[in-house]
């Protein structure tokens, strides 16, 4: 099989020549390795982030998942949208952005880092009733879309692996945590006093999605990517219920009657979300599945629990194991992986969360050494 042939069938629940290996390198590691300022590559897409991203898989020889496949979203507006350096050292360069509409004004402050990803250090939405509707306004419609940065990525990635079509979310506590300038506190002091604003939100943020879910699937992608880091560690089941799980079920809805199959990324604790994702969706894969402490998920009971349902992908400990271990620790790791959710296909050899920057070339390596000598069927 090929890595697109090898991933796609794990991610559709079926058997594979042997387990595919796809470690979350997500942006550090790929951006370390152009040799650039991180800020190169976030501020001024020198090389944009998502051929780096390839480049890296390229290089440890991964069966890449590929999710930063993209549209470009034309949407009618009212904004005026204007960016202005406010400070530069040789560590760090912070991008003020202001967005004014007729509702209203939003500014943010973010840092780009010479060595680390970006921090949004000032956040848009600062008085709530004053703001959300402002914010709201400034997402506008999405009335088209343009393909010419999506077939620059096919012809960069050809058969060679499987692209997945990003941008895609749903409403909560996981994104809002990046728009409320008070952080968590703030958000859930407006889910008790003042709800009706966080419906507005999820209400537009939820037509929003599907009009993006309309021109993705026109387009067709090997798969749909949704990101939600921490759905779990930042609300409860019954917030996620509230604000979030419509938007899931509409998703996978739309792209199963199209056989479309999704992948769902949510880091942190996981598994009553495992649980409501196979008995209440139709998701095809989820990881990252994080370990004890930083997860609650162990691969063979989630396995054991949700396997005939769900594709797993997961989960090796991204600092005691990937950054900090030796390659034997690795491949110790990898080789537990797969005995435990390997069995019967359906399951993607990766990590935890993001590996970090400085995580070792050899570490990264032997996960694909310990799938060619384990994950065979």
């Amino acid at each position: 099989m090929t890595s697109r042939e090898r991933f796609l069938a794990a991610l559709n629940n079926r058997t594979p020549d042997r387990v595919p290996v796809a470690p979350d390198i997500s942006n550090m590691v790929p951006c370390r390795l152009t040799g650039k300022p991180f800020w190169d590559v976030y501020l001024h897409g020198d090389p944009p982030l998502w051929r780096a991203h390839l480049d890296a898989n390229r290089k440890y020889g991964f069966d890449a998942w590929f999710h930063r496949g993209r549209l470009d979203l034309e949407i009618a507006h009212t904004n005026e949208v204007s960016h202005r350096i406010i400070d530069r050292t040789d560590e760090r360069i912070v991008r003020e952005t202001t967005i004014r509409n007729r509702l209203g004004t939003l500014t943010s402050e973010t840092i780009y880092f010479v060595a680390d990803s970006p921090w949004i250090a000032t956040k848009p939405i600062k008085d709530p009733p004053r703001d959300i509707p402002v914010f709201i306004e400034s997402m506008g419609t999405i009335t088209g879309c343009r393909t010419d940065s999506l077939k620059e990525m096919r012809r960069e990635i050809g058969d060679e692996f499987a692209l997945g079509l990003g941008g895609l979310r749903y409403p909560g506590f996981q994104y809002w945590i990046n728009l409320f300038d008070g952080g968590l506190e703030q958000i859930i002091d407006v889910n008790a006093e003042r709800p009706d604003l966080l419906v507005e939100l999820a209400n537009a943020e939820h037509e929003r999605n599907l009009k993006i879910v309309e021109f993705s699937l026109e387009n067709d992608p090997d798969y749909l990517f949704l990101g939600a880091s921490g759905t779990l560690t930042l609300a409860s089941p019954d917030l996620f219920r509230r604000y979030g799980l419509v938007t899931l079920q509409e998703i996978t809805r739309r792209a199963a009657e199209r056989g479309v199959p999704t992948l769902l990324h949510s880091c942190g604790r996981a598994w009553e979300l495992v649980r409501i994702c196979a008995e209440e969706t139709e998701l095809s894969c989820i990881n990252p599945l994080e370990l004890p402490p930083m997860g609650d998920c162990r691969l063979d009971e989630v396995k054991r629990s949700f396997g005939n349902r769900l594709a797993l992908m997961g989960n090796l400990h991204t600092t005691d194991v990937m950054l900090t271990g030796s390659r034997d620790t690795v491949i110790d790791a990898a080789r537990r992986a797969i005995e435990d959710a390997g069995e019967r296909g359906g399951f993607i050899l990766s990590t935890g969360d993001q590996c970090g920057r400085d995580t070792p070339d050899e570490n990264l390596f032997a996960m694909v050494e310990a799938a060619e000598s384990y994950g065979r069927y």
